[in-house]
């Protein structure tokens, strides 16, 4: 199954750096890790008055009596180390907004809270030409699984995607740095068939897919990282089947 990738993230690797410790440097980095799982994940079982663009109040953050993997509480926490923690973070995680008086936060992708909308949270994606490369990070164990059932969004709200490959020299969010295979998206048949696509703050492409899943037969091309050998898959004239060429 896909579960691997589209999983939430809460104790996975990201940022850089360990987990506990001192300094200021894991202060920050843990204070960004934990928003971050609680923005994606937590808001509902915190409740957390979020907006449906998945912004919440910064003063609310700091009141959760929450704390972070260097074993800091939430609360000690000052809204200058929580700009921090945005600015630092290297994949772009994080978005703040001030409005009205207020700073406000939230994850710019990866939610599994229901409150957020898609439409409120991303930029549609309308032509192909806006997103020359459409590439979804995986591993090979899951191809199978992949050609039969598709892409699925499992837990969270959308498929992930990406508009570069980690050769490109950016680090790159929205793709797991181990993976060994790409899928690689036809961004023109599946626009055209009705698949909506999104683009977030930091350009992760997103899709809410059909039913939560995006069908083999949109995959335009696979290949396996970092060799980029060409994996020959099939699909049936229905488009309901995918398979390994043989």
């Amino acid at each position: 199954m896909e579960r691997d990738h589209q999983r939430p993230r809460g104790r996975g690797r990201g940022r850089g750096g360990g987990g506990g410790g001192g300094g200021t440097s894991n202060r920050v980095d843990a204070l960004g890790r934990l928003l971050t799982r609680v923005l994606r994940h937590m808001a509902t079982e915190l409740n957390l008055d979020m907006r449906t663009d998945g912004y919440v109040r910064v003063q609310d953050l700091l009141k959760l009596n929450l704390k972070t993997r260097a074993n800091v509480p939430l609360r000690s926490h000052s809204v200058d180390e929580i700009r921090e923690a945005v600015r630092i973070d290297n994949k772009q995680r994080l978005g703040l907004l001030e409005e009205n008086g207020e700073l406000l936060i939230r994850a710019n992708q990866g939610h599994s809270v229901e409150i957020v909308e898609t439409e409120s949270l991303l930029k549609p994606i309308l032509s192909a030409e806006e997103i020359p490369v459409c590439v979804h990070g995986t591993y090979k164990k899951h191809l199978e699984s992949i050609l039969t059932h598709g892409l699925k969004r499992m837990n969270r709200l959308h498929v992930h995607f990406t508009s570069g490959l980690p050769s490109d020299g950016e680090v790159i969010s929205g793709m797991r740095r181990d993976v060994n295979l790409l899928i690689f998206l036809d961004v023109k048949k599946a626009l055209d068939e009705g698949l909506k696509l999104y683009m977030s703050e930091n350009k992760v492409i997103l899709t809410e897919g059909f039913d939560g899943v995006v069908p083999a037969k949109y995959f335009e091309k696979i290949e396996t990282w970092p060799d980029r050998k060409p994996v020959p898959f099939r699909t049936q004239v229905s488009g309901n089947s995918t398979s390994l060429a043989s």
